[in-house]
């Protein structure tokens, strides 16, 4: 189990964005990430949540957010106290895909998941490939469907960029996959000084 304890100096927000800058873009991971991440339009929302309610309030006043901003093309949900057992964030994606079809945005936004246990189904959990979906912390990640769909168009053989993922990240190695989000922890806030 990673231990978030302590970790670094920087919020868990900062920590995220350090995740999807080196290891997200850095890897070429999703494709479509680099241009967001550039054109400013990724929200990161830091929450403490450690329950289910709060977290799936926070969700929908996420998918609020978005309605309401059209220059967001994607949102980050970083829990940053809560959901660090695995199976937990699991019983919360569930609650969560419910409430975008009860909300009516089943069609609107798609949800993917990352945590820093992430293990997919079957795997083996030291297999490199499961640092394709571990992030610093438990992320809930909305994405604008239409966005989606018409980067997809644009890219050739998008079908082929889990397996892609799969192959490059064995390929570095687990040892270079965890100390790639190692790294994440130890990223310095803005206000601090030099070491």
């Amino acid at each position: 189990m990673v231990s978030l304890e302590g970790q670094g100096r920087a919020s868990a927000t900062e920590q995220t964005r350090a995740w999807v800058e080196s290891v997200v873009v850095g890897l070429n991971l999703c494709p479509f990430a680099g241009r967001e991440v550039e054109r400013g339009s990724v929200h990161y929302a830091e929450l403490p949540a450690v329950d289910m309610e709060d977290a799936l309030l926070a969700l929908a006043l996420e998918c609020e957010r978005l309605d309401r901003d059209p220059d967001i093309a994607t949102s980050l949900l970083v829990f940053s106290e809560g959901f660090r057992l695995f199976d937990d964030f699991l019983d919360l994606l569930e609650l969560a895909g419910q409430l975008l079809i009860d909300r009516g945005y089943e069609g609107v936004y798609q949800l993917a998941s990352f945590h820093p246990e992430y293990c997919f189904e079957g795997a083996d959990e030291n297999d490199p490939a499961n640092y394709t979906n571990r992030a610093p912390y438990p992320t809930l990640h909305l994405i604008r469907e239409e966005g989606l769909a018409s980067a997809l168009a644009m890219y050739p053989n998008p079908e082929e960029i889990p397996e892609r993922n799969i192959a490059l990240t064995r390929d570095l190695g687990l040892e270079q996959m965890h100390a790639l989000l190692m790294a994440c922890y130890g990223v310095r806030s803005q206000g601090d000084s030099k070491p």
